[in-house]
């Protein structure tokens, strides 16, 4: 007997080896028979599938599962996404700071590490620095270079999630249209002497979105992230997929005119971000004689009980909140997080004053409007999470193991 047909897989035909690693992964089928139920697949070529994932590492068989059987019988063993065969390297820029880590499969920090590095000493120096940050961090975590997987990369710009280059950064000189990934792949060999590892990049307030939506608001299918620090951005997740635009321009919040003469660093008057982020309010406190140079020394501020801070943040969160309306009336989300130097609650105060007296009380009716939960990690959490779910893509999942030989 040759068995049912095979389900259809994501690629068209029978499900296939990466079919079935992740119905494993997220859980929807964690034992051989209920693999062979999901797909349709014969018991014999679930096991062949399956044989391939094991020779490649990538599952372990678990402890017994409940016998499903109300004759008894041996319980079923089950089957677990081996997360401890590969590493991936994340990295999360802003324009005068950044962070670094190692990241399991599953998203654990297993080594962190920040510092000053600003993007306006271009994209060369930058990526070649976190190169010796990451040959650092893998020491310190105690991994080799050869078990990394990939790289994620946020940065504070428009990203086309095609090539992996900025578009047009308004905060970023001198990266429009760098190779990114090239460079930080040759970075990464020439500080460890590993092979060159895919790299992907996407927008810090995308990988920020992603990385709080998948950790914490797993079930909500319309999620938006604004981060308000340097600039103003957010990240839209949408049925657990980052939502993009046509060319990585979705979720340019800071770009939308409000109605003032303020010049913005993109060169355009009367940007959002022109008057309300957190570089636009500590212009304002620098002007009233409070030391006050970026968004970070804003936070500080905050951090600090400082009343003039305090003030100048809740104003500029009515003045977010005033085009939050129109988001949360577009998208009707069911998360709204605000994050950045400025989430604090002053800053939150304001965008609620106005985000409810100006959106359809439908709009805002089953709508949690939160902080962060990761904080500054959100971006790596993110990033790495980006690159698992791109290497084991099931179309991926095949191709790679087609590569290992299995």
């Amino acid at each position: 007997m040759t068995g049912r047909p095979g389900r259809t897989g994501r690629g068209g035909g029978q499900a296939g080896a990466g079919d079935l690693l992740a119905l494993v992964r997220t859980g929807r089928a964690t034992t051989r028979g209920a693999l062979q139920q999901a797909t349709g697949l014969s018991r014999a070529t679930v096991g062949q599938r399956l044989d391939r994932l094991f020779r490649a590492g990538w599952l372990r068989e678990g402890a017994g599962g409940p016998v499903d059987s109300p004759l008894g019988g041996r319980p079923s063993i089950t089957l677990e996404f081996d997360d401890a065969h590969a590493v991936v390297l994340a990295a999360d820029l802003d324009t005068r700071h950044a962070r670094a880590a190692v990241l399991s499969l599953t998203g654990e920090l297993l080594a962190e590490h920040s510092g000053t590095l600003a993007v306006e000493d271009g994209p060369d120096t930058v990526l070649g620095e976190l190169g010796r940050w990451f040959a650092e961090l893998l020491e310190k975590a105690g991994h080799g270079a050869d078990e990394v997987c990939g790289i994620g990369l946020a940065v504070p710009g428009p990203v086309d999630s095609e090539t992996g280059r900025v578009v047009q950064p308004p905060i970023m000189p001198g990266w429009d249209g760098y190779d990114i990934r090239g460079r930080l792949a040759r970075a990464f060999t020439e500080r460890t002497g590993a092979p060159p590892v895919p790299v992907l990049v996407d927008n810090d307030a995308n990988l920020m979105a992603y990385g709080e939506q998948r950790t914490a608001y797993p079930d909500c299918s319309a999620f938006v992230l604004v981060k308000v620090s340097t600039g103003i951005g957010a990240g839209v997740v949408v049925d657990g997929t980052i939502y993009r635009g046509v060319d990585g321009g979705a979720g340019d919040l800071g770009h939308i005119r409000v109605g003032t003469e303020a010049l913005c660093r993109c060169g355009s008057r009367g940007c959002l971000a022109a008057v309300a982020s957190g570089g636009a309010v500590a212009r304002k406190l620098a002007g009233a004689g409070v030391p006050a140079a970026s968004g970070s020394d804003v936070r500080d501020l905050l951090a600090a009980g400082h009343p003039e801070a305090a003030a100048l943040a809740r104003e500029a969160g009515r003045q977010v909140g005033d085009v939050l309306a129109t988001v949360v009336t577009l998208l009707n989300p069911g998360v709204l997080m605000i994050a950045g130097d400025l989430a604090g609650t002053p800053f939150l105060t304001g965008v609620r004053e106005l985000l409810y007296q100006r959106a359809l009380p439908r709009s805002t009716a089953r709508l949690e409007v939160v902080t962060s939960r990761l904080g500054e990690r959100a971006g790596l959490v993110g990033a790495g999470a980006l690159v698992v779910e791109h290497l084991y893509a099931p179309e991926r999942v095949e191709q790679r193991l087609r590569a290992l030989g299995v």
